[in-house]
């Protein structure tokens, strides 16, 4: 799948966005081990993944922090 196309723009969840991502991000600023802007280098390391990878999560994360609807 090219990292060019996992994106939809509005508050559709990327193909590539998955639940343990989004658990592991409230997980991480939870913890208070970072500025959730600096957060998409633990989401590479963790899950194994590019960097574009885990900006596109990271971004959907931000967008849809504290709405009802993930």
């Amino acid at each position: 799948m090219s990292e060019d196309h996992v994106y939809l723009p509005s508050e559709t969840r990327p193909v590539v966005v998955k639940q343990q991502h989004l658990e592991y991000l409230d997980d991480l600023r939870e913890s208070g081990e970072t500025n959730m802007f600096g957060a998409g280098r633990y989401v590479e390391e963790e899950f194994e993944i590019s960097r574009s990878m885990a900006r596109v999560i990271l971004s959907y994360w931000m967008e849809t922090f504290g709405k009802e609807k993930r």
